[in-house]
């Protein structure tokens, strides 16, 4: 067998000899490198070699390979050199700038938000889309009949292991972290949900949250304030006026959702704030004993907070886009802009 190598390898030679233009070449790959050329049945007939001889055959016959293919290689670039009659640069042509792209609103603001984060201290933690009934929903007080489901419509996913879903908020990520990590847990939760609405100016069936925890012995509202004030500030200006009104929640206790005076008309009144002066910005409340029971966390030893928002609100809110779809239909006119 060795001795066949050698015999092909100067077969081969003498043909790279004879390669002098294009169809040449072309004869060459048809002949050596092709399914049934020399080559490939050459490494086809390794399996009739016997076992103790195939690391040296094998050997070979790589060697063999590499060298057919990279000579082949400098033959066909130096032909297509030879063959080019137009230059690849005219130097006398003035040079080009590349163009330079932007980063997307949506990335920019995600981006800004993470940073003032984790100069408070919080990590990054993110999860999957797609996920169960129990961690989107069960584990977070919401009961099978609860009517708290309706304000979500689901995606839910045919799959003969139960209720699997597109998740529908990054509170999943929660659940999951509180049930892994150890305490304290000062995080955030970004990530992309889906949920079944109809589209318009201000929704869409799919786009981005973020979503905080923090859980240790002694939280209060007061933190959660002090936190989301504090955010707010960074991400709006020091002059910027808030507002915490009691809400509902299934996961927190007590709940509340968070306004911001309205950066357009200054908390007058205009079309975007529907003449109230305020924006909404999120919802947040204190963690609910029941959740922190099913992720086994003593609710008598330890307490918590947590908060969510969606990015393209906060993107608006930044950017001044009065429809929530100008973000994704790639309207140059747009994005340009940022």
């Amino acid at each position: 067998m060795i001795a066949d190598i050698s015999i092909i390898k100067q077969n081969i030679e003498q043909d790279f000899a004879t390669i002098k233009d294009a169809e040449s070449l072309e004869q060459f790959r048809l002949k050596h490198l092709t399914k049934k050329g020399t080559l490939p049945v050459l490494v086809e007939s390794l399996r009739e070699i016997p076992k103790e001889d195939k690391p040296a055959i094998g050997k070979l016959i790589n060697e063999l390979r590499q060298y057919v293919e990279a000579t082949f290689k400098e033959f066909k670039e130096n032909l297509e050199a030879e063959e080019s009659s137009v230059p690849l640069i005219d130097t006398s042509l003035p040079g080009r700038m590349p163009l330079k792209g932007h980063i997307h609103p949506i990335k920019k603001t995600l981006d800004t938000i993470i940073s003032i984060f984790e100069g408070m201290g919080f990590t990054v933690a993110e999860g999957i889309d797609i996920e169960d009934d129990y961690h989107n929903y069960e584990a977070l007080n919401f009961a099978e009949d609860h009517p708290a489901r309706d304000m979500q419509d689901t995606f839910f996913i045919d799959d003969p292991r139960g209720d699997i879903l597109l998740r529908s908020h990054t509170s999943p990520v929660q659940i999951r972290m509180m049930k892994s990590h150890p305490i304290p847990i000062r995080s955030i939760m970004p990530g992309r949900v889906y949920r079944n609405e109809a589209l318009s100016a201000r929704s869409l069936a799919e786009f981005h949250q973020i979503e905080g925890l923090y859980i240790d012995k002694n939280v209060t509202f007061a933190d959660l304030k002090g936190t989301i004030v504090a955010f707010a500030k960074q991400m709006y200006g020091n002059n910027s006026q808030f507002r915490f009104r009691p809400s509902y929640f299934p996961f927190t206790e007590p709940s509340a959702e968070v306004d911001i005076s309205c950066y357009l008309c200054s908390g007058k009144g205009c079309r975007i704030c529907k003449h109230s002066g305020w924006l909404e910005i999120c919802g947040c409340g204190m963690v609910h004993p029941q959740v922190l029971k099913n992720c086994g966390i003593d609710p008598e030893e330890y307490s918590g907070f947590a908060f969510g928002f969606g990015i393209e609100r906060v993107t608006m809110l930044a950017t001044g886009i009065n429809d929530i779809r100008a973000l994704y239909e790639n309207d140059i006119r747009v994005l340009e802009q940022f």
